[in-house]
């Protein structure tokens, strides 16, 4: 059975950093693409950032270019590094995988097969 497992997530102030990881397990040989998602209290689930099988392709939202970024140290293991922490970034941040689907072409939630339970970032100014 496939597992997304989040951890790393906290109480920050503005300007701070966190690291964010996930670890993916369930289906040994396989290399999933990953990605990160938020939701914040009251607001859709938006994409963060997504990085592909091998590490050499990565995607981010606008809303976190230059602040965040995203790496995998090996097949399973996937960091979400968060700069320059705003309050507006507090959300629960999810990990999610691509183990089915094709590449993702607008990095939406239903390109995504699996999901974690996600983990709170608070940022408070």
């Amino acid at each position: 059975q496939v597992q997304l497992v989040e951890s790393g997530g906290g109480l920050v102030q503005a300007g701070g950093s966190l690291r964010l990881s996930c670890s993916f397990s369930g289906r040994a040989g396989t290399t999933p693409a990953m990605g990160w998602f938020r939701q914040a209290p009251g607001k859709a689930r938006e994409f963060v950032a997504h990085i592909s099988w091998s590490g050499d392709f990565t995607h981010y939202a606008d809303s976190v270019k230059g602040r965040f970024a995203i790496s995998r140290d090996n097949a399973n293991t996937v960091y979400l590094y968060m700069n320059n922490l705003k309050p507006e970034d507090t959300a629960v941040y999810y990990c999610a995988a691509i183990v089915w689907g094709p590449v993702p072409t607008s990095f939406g939630v239903n390109e995504y097969d699996y999901w974690g339970q996600g983990t709170q970032v608070t940022v408070f100014a």
